[in-house]
């Protein structure tokens, strides 16, 4: 009877594991931060390959597109780099300025 008195513990005790287990779990509430776009602007001051070499660098994007973007802002004064929160916004922008690049954030509305 001792073996049974085990068994049935040892079952309930599975039982309440499994319960927790198949519960369903309240979901986060997900907050998408408001967008901001990084902008590169031209200046007279830096070597077009030096800059594509920054963006390249410093930012997710290709050689392809980096060199895309520099054109870009070459030939219309700006370009735009990226869309990101507002923080990484703004370290991308304190990033590109160690290297006396030109660069800005607005609110992509």
């Amino acid at each position: 009877m001792s073996d049974r008195h085990d068994e049935n513990q040892a079952s309930d005790g599975g039982d309440e594991a499994v319960a927790a287990v198949a519960r369903p779990k309240a979901r986060p509430v997900s907050r998408r931060l408001p967008p901001f776009k990084l902008l590169l602007h031209n200046d007279d001051v830096n070597d077009m390959l030096f800059v594509v070499e920054k963006v390249f660098e410093l930012t997710p994007l290709t050689v392809e597109e980096a060199v895309e973007r520099m054109i870009e802002a070459h030939h219309s004064g700006v370009a735009l780099l990226l869309v990101t929160h507002k923080e990484r916004a703004e370290l991308y922008q304190e990033q590109f300025r160690t290297y006396d690049l030109m660069t800005s954030i607005e609110p992509d509305a």
